[in-house]
């Protein structure tokens, strides 16, 4: 995990996200949104009027009951037996917009009070209204390898691992999240990519006119692609029964 000095905070990257999938049935997506980049101890306060366009509420992460993301974050961690990452924290995940949020996923970039990186936490939801956590430790190249515990995808079963690379984003944001499957096929790709932007009120405003109702858009265009894939003849996958929203699995990259 690769020590490189913060971005400036908070920032908005304005991103592409691109899923690819190879078996059993070839498809490629790609969607524009915007990310907020944010310091879990100094979240924005915006002027008034903008408010509705973003809001960081602690209901929408982890256990959903903690009185801040800060809170529930160290709650996490706690459980997970990390006791270092007391320091700056970094959060890249979708603000509420007009009352309504959904982050496919969200990162979190952990450091000691020294400014050392101590370990990522990527909190995944799914359309279902379950959320999961995975505590990574990526190595000197930013990737990390972890186990699929969660039912994400209605097209894929809970199997294979994942394969992260997770740089702290800087000037540009670029990551990548790979399912690789024991039987070494890689079924599905996704990047997401782009570019900083200081979090100013007119740079918001510009993101939200460009993509209206973003996170609502978010939610919707997988419900769209999940019914071109059914119709493309993939079937559902039984859903497993709900689990722990905690994992204590972690490794680093390998080749």
């Amino acid at each position: 995990m690769t020590g490189i000095a913060p971005p400036p905070v908070p920032a908005l990257y304005e991103t592409e996200v691109a899923h690819t999938r190879v078996t059993p049935v070839p498809y490629a997506l790609r969607h524009r949104t915007y990310l907020w980049l944010v310091d879990l101890d100094d979240l924005p306060v915006l002027p008034r009027p903008l408010r509705p366009f973003a809001r960081f509420d602690p209901r929408d992460h982890f256990d959903g009951d903690a009185p801040s993301l800060r809170a529930g974050l160290d709650a996490y961690l706690a459980a997970q037996g990390v006791r270092d990452a007391d320091g700056q924290v970094l959060m890249l995940a979708h603000a509420r917009v007009l009352g309504y949020v959904f982050n496919p996923l969200t990162l979190y970039w952990c450091h000691d009070r020294a400014g050392r990186p101590v370990c990522v936490v990527a909190e995944v939801h799914n359309t279902y209204g379950g959320r999961h956590c995975y505590l990574l430790r990526p190595d000197a190249r930013d990737r990390a390898d972890v186990a699929k515990e969660f039912y994400v995808s209605p097209f894929l079963d809970v199997e294979g691992a994942y394969r992260m690379r997770l740089p702290l984003p800087g000037p540009r944001l670029d990551l990548t999240v790979q399912l690789r499957h024991p039987d070494g096929s890689r079924p599905l790709t996704a990047t997401v990519r782009g570019a900083h932007r200081p979090a100013r009120p007119r740079t918001l405003l510009a993101a939200a006119l460009r993509h209206p109702w973003s996170t609502a858009a978010v939610a919707i265009g997988i419900r769209r692609h999940g019914i071109r894939l059914y119709l493309k003849g993939l079937r559902v996958r039984p859903r497993p029964q709900p689990r722990s929203r905690t994992t204590s699995t972690v490794q680093e990259g390998t080749p």
